[in-house]
C-alpha cells in the first residue's frame, strides 16, 4: 500500500514538473513526512531547482498547488525549508484501509524461495540455562518468525556443546560424589542437578589451587596442574578413546541435563527443528580440515598443527587442528556447517551468539570461503550484547550467573502481584488466573529483552517490565484485550463512509506501515523494530480509544467502521506479538 502512494505521488509530481517547468525525467525524491509536520509523504525539492529555476520553497509551492488542483486524493500541502509535505484525503485513507481489510494476512510476504537456518541457544550440557541464553533464545526465535513472515523457508536449530573438558568436570564430580543419586531421588530439576556437580568441581578445584599456591607454586602453574583438573583431562582422553564406562556416564549426564533444558524450552514456548551435537561432528570437521590441506586452502605447519592463514583478510593465522591432532571449537563448527547444508541446502545461516564471539564467526566464514563452500557467503553472525540485572536483584549461581529458571519464576511472581494490584483478574477462576500470570510474565520478559536492538548491552529490571502502561509487553497485551472486550459487545457489519476522524486516519497510517517495518526487521535481523512498532501501534490505539467513541448508537456506519478498524489493529498486535514469541490475552 505504501508503494501505491509513492507511485501515485511520483507520477503526479513528474506530470507537475513537465507541466510547470517543461522538463522530462525529473529527479523525484520522496520520503516519509516527519512526525512534527502535517502530511503523509514528502517531496524533496532541492534536486528540482535546476529545472524550475526557482528557490526550493517556490518550487515546492508550485508543485503543491498543481497536485492539489489535479490529484483528487491530495487534500493539502505545506512547504518547510525546501520540503513539500503532501497531505492525502480521508477518502484516500479509507480506500487504503478497505484494501488492507480485503488482504488476507496483510503484510506477510509470499514465498521467495530462499532457505534460512537460524541457530540459537547453544547450551553446555553440564549446567542450567542462564539469563544470557534467554536473550539468545528470544532473539533467535523472533528473527526466525520474522524471516518466515518475509517469505523465507526457515529451519530453527540448536547446537549442543556436549563434549570437552568442561563437560568432563561435571561428569567427574558426579562420579566422585554422586553416590547413585538421581534428579528424581533428590527432587531437583535435572539440569540443576548436573549443574550442582559442576559447581562442586569448581569449589574443589579452587581449594586445590589455593593449596598449591600456599606451597609456593606459581598461580598460573597451579591452575594447570591441580589433581582434579588432570583427572578431568584424563577422563576426556578416555572419552576420545571410546572408553565404555566414561561414554555411559557421559550419555547419562547429558540426558539429564538436556531433559532439564527441554523443560525450560517448553515453559518458554521455544522450539527447534533439529539439535546438532558437537560430539557428532568433530570428526567430520577434522576431515574437512584435512581436505583443506590437500586443496591448498589450509596449511600444515612444521609442528603438525593445521592453520588457515587470514592475514590477507585483516586477521591472523588460526589453528584448525592442534599439533596433537585434537580439534578446536572451529573444527566442529566446520563439520556442523557442512552437515546443515546437506540437510537443508540453505541460502543463509544465521548464528545467534553473543558479541564475545565476533572474531570466531569472522574466521568461520572466511575458512569456509577459502574451501569454496557455496553457503559460506550466506553466513551471518547475529551478535548481541550482555544482559545486566540490578545488583542483588536475583539469586545467582557461583555469584555471577543469573539462572534462567529462577528469573522466569520471579517474573511470574511479579506478574501475579502486579495483576492483583491493578485489579485485572476480571472474575477469572484459579487456573485462568494462573495462565494469565504466565502470559503476562513471559510477555514482559520477552518484550523487554527484544525491544532493545540486539547489539546493545541491556539492563533488565523485572519490576519495570511488568507495568501495564508505557513501553512494556503487558501494555501491548492490554491493548489487544481492550479490543476483544469491544468486539464482544457488538458484531461487525458493513459500513459506508466518506469521511473519518483524524485519529482513525492516524491508525490507518500506522497499520499501513506494517509491511515496511516487517521488511526492515527482516533485512536488519532486528526484532526490536517489530517490538517498537507493536508498541507504537498500541500507543496510537490507546489515544484513539481514549478520545474517540468507538460505538456510536446514532450512526451504525461509524460504529462498524471503527470496530473494523479496531479489529485490524488487534490482528496486527497479535501477529507482532506472535513473531516475538508472546501470547495475546483475551481478558485483563
Amino acid at each position: 500500500m505504501e508503494n501505491e502512494l509513492n507511485i501515485k505521488i511520483s507520477n503526479a509530481a513528474n506530470d507537475a514538473v513537465k507541466h510547470l517547468f517543461n522538463a522530462d525525467n525529473a529527479n523525484i525524491q520522496l520520503q516519509k513526512t516527519r512526525k512534527d509536520f502535517a502530511g503523509d509523504i514528502t517531496l524533496v525539492c532541492f534536486p528540482l531547482t535546476s529545472v524550475s529555476k526557482k528557490s526550493p520553497e517556490e518550487t515546492g509551492s508550485a508543485i503543491g498547488e498543481y497536485l492539489k488542483a489535479n490529484v483528487t486524493e491530495v487534500k493539502d500541502y505545506n512547504v518547510v525549508k525546501g520540503f513539500l509535505n503532501i497531505e492525502m484525503t480521508a477518502a484516500f485513507w479509507l480506500k487504503t484501509f478497505d484494501a488492507i481489510v480485503a488482504t488476507k494476512q496483510f503484510g506477510i510476504a509470499p514465498s521467495n524461495g530462499k532457505v534460512v537456518v537460524v541457530e540459537y541457544c547453544g547450551p553446555n550440557t553440564n549446567k542450567p540455562l542462564h539469563v544470557g541464553h534467554l536473550r539468545n533464545m528470544f532473539l533467535g526465535y523472533s528473527i526466525a518468525e520474522i524471516l518466515k513472515a518475509n517469505g523465507y523457508k526457515v529451519h530453527k536449530v540448536n547446537i549442543l556443546n556436549d563434549r570437552g573438558v568442561a563437560i568432563c568436570k561435571s561428569m567427574l564430580a558426579y562420579q566422585k560424589w554422586g553416590k547413585g543419586k538421581t534428579p528424581e531421588s533428590e527432587g531437583i530439576k535435572a539440569d540443576h542437578f548436573i549443574g550442582d556437580f559442576y559447581v562442586a568441581f569448581g569449589a574443589e578445584e579452587k581449594k586445590q589451587i589455593d593449596e598449591l599456591v600456599n606451597n609456593g607454586v606459581d598461580e598460573k602453574e597451579a591452575k594447570r596442574n591441580t589433581p582434579i583438573l588432570i583427572e578431568a583431562q584424563t577422563m576426556l582422553q578416555k572419552w576420545e578413546d571410546g572408553d565404555d564406562e566414561v561414554r555411559a556416564l557421559w550419555k547419562l549426564n547429558n540426558k539429564w541435563c538436556l531433559d532439564g533444558h527441554q523443560q525450560t524450552y517448553d515453559s518458554l514456548g521455544i522450539d527447534f527443528e533439529k539439535n546438532y551435537a558437537e560430539s557428532d561432528y568433530y570428526l567430520s570437521g577434522k576431515q574437512i580440515v584435512q581436505d583443506g590441506v590437500k586443496s591448498g586452502a589450509y596449511i600444515q605447519e612444521e609442528d603438525n598443527s593445521i592453520q588457515v592463514d587470514l592475514t590477507d583478510d585483516g586477521l591472523d593465522k588460526k589453528v584448525l587442528l592442534r599439533k596433537d591432532g585434537t580439534s578446536v571449537y572451529l573444527t566442529q563448527d566446520l563439520g556442523v556447517a557442512e552437515a546443515r547444508y546437506q540437510d537443508f541446502g540453505m541460502d543463509k545461516s544465521i548464528y545467534v551468539v553473543g558479541d564475545e564471539q565476533n572474531y570466531h564467526f569472522k574466521v568461520l566464514k572466511l575458512a569456509l570461503q577459502k574451501l569454496g563452500k557455496s553457503y559460506a557467503d550466506g553466513i551471518y553472525h547475529l551478535s548481541y550484547g550482555m544482559v545486566d540485572l540490578p545488583s542483588g536483584r536475583m539469586k545467582t549461581r557461583e555469584g555471577t550467573v543469573i539462572d534462567a529458571d529462577e528469573l522466569v519464576a520471579e517474573m511470574l511472581t511479579v506478574a501475579e502481584q502486579r495483576t492483583k494490584e491493578n485489579g485485572k483478574l476480571d472474575q477469572l477462576n484459579e487456573q485462568e488466573a494462573k495462565d494469565l500470570y504466565r502470559k503476562i510474565g513471559l510477555a514482559a520478559l520477552k518484550y523487554f529483552m527484544l525491544k532493545v536492538g540486539p547489539k546493545k548491552r541491556m539492563l533488565f529490571n523485572p519490576e519495570d517490565s511488568i507495568e501495564f502502561v508505557g513501553d512494556t509487553g503487558p501494555f501491548i497485551q492490554y491493548s489487544y484485550a481492550r479490543i476483544q472486550s469491544l468486539l464482544r459487545k457488538k458484531s461487525i457489519e458493513s459500513y459506508n463512509l466518506t469521511d473519518i476522524h483524524p485519529l482513525s486516519q492516524e491508525l490507518i497510517k500506522m497499520i499501513n506501515n506494517f509491511p515496511e517495518k516487517l521488511a526492515e526487521a527482516g533485512s536488519n535481523y532486528d526484532p526490536s523494530i517489530i517490538a517498537n512498532y507493536a508498541y507504537d501501534l498500541s500507543k496510537t490505539f490507546s489515544k484513539f480509544y481514549g478520545e474517540v467513541p468507538i460505538i456510536d448508537d446514532s450512526n451504525s456506519d461509524v460504529t462498524n467502521f471503527r470496530l473494523t478498524l479496531c479489529n485490524e489493529v488487534a490482528k496486527l498486535i497479535k501477529r507482532n506479538l506472535e513473531m516475538m514469541g508472546m501470547e495475546v490475552v483475551e481478558r485483563m
